[in-house]
């Protein structure tokens, strides 16, 4: 499965070019341009590493490290567009495990994400996903509706986390068994779509017409964040 990279940046340009760029080189992004949004995120998805910028609109990068820190052992690279060095010192002292100044060589960025991730940062501090009444333990592999679990097969399992973890965006049959299997799908290849009604069946309130996992013709999925009142986003 794709390793996951929360890229927290409020210049939407970069976030875009970094997302193409380390997309390709197998990655999944997801960037948020606020450090509100940037922990939610954490919160909610649990990335294995996070690219935080030191400028952000409604707080520092400092402060968004030292509450990454509080509960988590994350890497973070940080950036900033100062490149002085008591900023460098400062960030690595509260925890970031590298620092790049802008501008910066992407080709940089993915050497240095790459070691980090090498280096391990000890798990995510939160292995569970939760999307109001649903509860998906990546750790005990285990999902639970209001407590209760729902069984899934492993391979269930694997496809409902890859969707939940692009929570909000649509992802294709070939994407999810490229996270699932490491194969492509073929072009009549059903599978997915089989085990998608299965884990419905499993977490829906009602599978014929789904809330959770919402097909999108011609498509593929996309896994909405339903809330308690049971609305979603």
């Amino acid at each position: 499965m794709s390793q996951r990279i929360l890229i927290i940046d409020d210049d939407e340009r970069l976030c875009a070019m970094l997302d193409q760029y380390l997309s390709r080189s197998g990655y999944a992004v997801t960037c948020r341009h606020t450090a509100t949004a940037g922990l939610d995120e954490h919160r909610r998805s649990s990335p294995d590493a996070i690219i935080l910028d030191l400028m952000l609109p409604d707080a520092s990068g400092l402060d968004v490290c030292i509450r990454l820190r509080e509960n988590s052992h994350v890497p973070i690279i940080m950036l900033t567009a100062r490149g002085e060095a008591t900023d460098r010192v400062v960030g690595l002292e509260l925890g970031a495990d590298d620092y790049l100044p802008k501008p910066f060589d992407p080709r940089e960025l993915l050497a240095r994400l790459r070691t980090v991730l090498r280096r391990g940062g000890g798990g995510p501090a939160n292995p569970t996903l939760r999307f109001g009444r649903l509860e998906i333990d990546r750790e005990a592999r285990d999902v639970r509706i209001d407590g209760h679990s729902r069984p899934l097969t492993g391979f269930q399992f694997d496809i409902l986390v890859a969707l939940a973890e692009r929570a909000g965006r649509v992802v294709t049959r070939n994407q999810l068994l490229d996270a699932v299997a490491g194969r492509p799908a073929g072009a009549f290849d059903r599978t997915v779509d089989v085990h998608v009604s299965n884990i419905r069946a499993a977490i829906e309130d009602d599978p014929r017409q789904p809330k959770r996992i919402v097909t999108m013709r011609g498509a593929g999925y996309l896994f909405t964040r339903v809330q308690d009142d049971g609305a979603s986003t």
